[in-house]
């Protein structure tokens, strides 16, 4: 589950982390607001930021022209008609494409004089099965660019996960920053507070870009985060309601969405053959498999190793809600599965929706003989397949 800017802040700000003061804002009025309390706690500059789950924000432009979903603004009049411009409208990003999406929040934040930029993040290396802190000083808006072209300049550091990040660990990275003297230990508790937030609530990636030296109005320097992405892991959500609450269906495909409600493992793809499989391995193998005989799949949609008759039918309704869909392939292999539960769905699922794209299954495993019958006696006209390649094969002549 991804979270807004604004939202990834407070769980940083709970562990330690040091953010800029901000608030979020969801009406001109919630705005207006937040920039009025800002400016009159004394700060010169307030930064207008769209809250929307894609990266590249700074660098995106509206659909009605208007450039940036990230501006400053010198004066409450200038931040205000800021604000109103990017509410509302839907902004285009690399991320996004060309579809984009629409800003329904905002987040006021105080602006800083920053000296200089980095990049950290930690995540879970899945090579090493170890959680990494990962840092450059080649920090903000092309850190793409410095990971495709420079990986060198990319600082990473294997975290013990019993131990989590050590002090010298975050001093080690700081001074690989370039960073001196007690911004040296500030910048290692900050690490360490980054470290805390992904694993007390169960990250999958927590990232800050920039993270940024700045200078106080009193001279001091200090390290902040002025940006903030993180993702939860979807199955740890459960111990954590408070964090679940933070979810924004509206960020997320309807599709999928749908999907959730079935427990459904469902992610819509561009091609137009739609695929129903059993098991995350199968369904990648599937498309692969698509791909290979000259197809475009159209989703990833895994019912999973014991999907009821109701989770089919609802498989091949939001299967049948993507207009692109040209051709469905259902390829099974039961295991824990049982062939003539999902044959069952399908013959329901096909006379429930009225279906008239052509449909190749392919059954194979525990109680296969009983789901081919249930199919064959069902009167429902569909392309059987023995093999999953002839599947494929099958079912990209049928999409043609």
């Amino acid at each position: 589950m991804n979270l807004h800017e604004y939202q990834a802040k407070e769980l940083m700000v709970r562990h330690g982390v040091c953010v800029p003061a901000g608030e979020p804002a969801t009406s001109i009025e919630e705005a207006r607001t937040a920039i009025d309390k800002l400016f009159a706690e004394g700060h010169k500059r307030v930064v207008v930021k769209s809250q929307i789950h894609a990266g590249g924000r700074g660098k995106g432009t509206f659909k009605d022209g208007f450039q940036g979903g990230v501006h400053l603004a010198d004066s409450p009049e200038d931040a205000a008609a800021k604000a109103e411009a990017m509410l509302g409208n839907v902004l285009v990003t690399k991320q996004t494409g060309e579809v984009g999406k629409q800003v329904n929040r905002l987040l006021i934040t105080s602006a800083q004089d920053i000296i200089s930029e980095f990049y950290v993040a930690v995540l879970l290396d899945r090579a090493l099965g170890r959680p990494i802190l990962m840092a450059s000083a080649e920090g903000g808006m092309n850190i793409e660019e410095v990971a495709e072209k420079t990986p060198e300049k990319i600082i990473r550091e294997v975290i013990d996960p019993d131990l989590g990040l050590q002090s010298f660990q975050g001093r080690k990275v700081a001074i690989a920053l370039g960073l001196r003297g007690k911004l040296i230990g500030q910048t290692a508790s900050l690490l360490q507070a980054l470290f805390r937030t992904w694993h007390e609530c169960d990250g999958s990636l927590v990232e800050i870009n920039p993270m940024a030296l700045i200078k106080n109005e009193d001279g001091t320097e200090q390290v902040v985060a002025l940006d903030a992405k993180m993702s939860i892991d979807d199955n740890a959500l459960y111990r954590h309601p408070d964090i679940a609450e933070m979810r924004d269906l509206s960020e997320e495909a309807p599709l999928e969405v749908e999907a959730d409600k079935h427990d459904l493992n469902y992610i819509k793809l561009d091609g137009n053959i739609a695929c129903l499989v059993n098991g995350a391995g199968l369904a990648m193998s599937t498309m692969d498999a698509i791909k290979h005989y000259g197809g475009e799949p159209a989703n990833f949609l895994d019912v999973g190793g014991g999907a009821t008759q109701e989770q089919v039918k609802a498989a091949f309704e939001i299967i049948l809600s993507d207009p692109n869909v040209e051709a469905i392939l259902v390829n099974i292999f039961g295991g824990i599965m049982n062939c003539n539960t999902i044959a069952e769905g399908i013959v329901a699922a096909v006379k429930e929706t009225g279906l008239t794209l052509p449909l190749v299954v392919r059954l194979e495993g525990n109680n296969v003989a009983a789901g081919r019958q249930t199919l064959t006696e069902s009167g429902v006209t569909l392309i059987t397949a023995d093999t999953m390649s002839e599947a494929a094969q099958k079912s990209v002549a049928a999409a043609k």
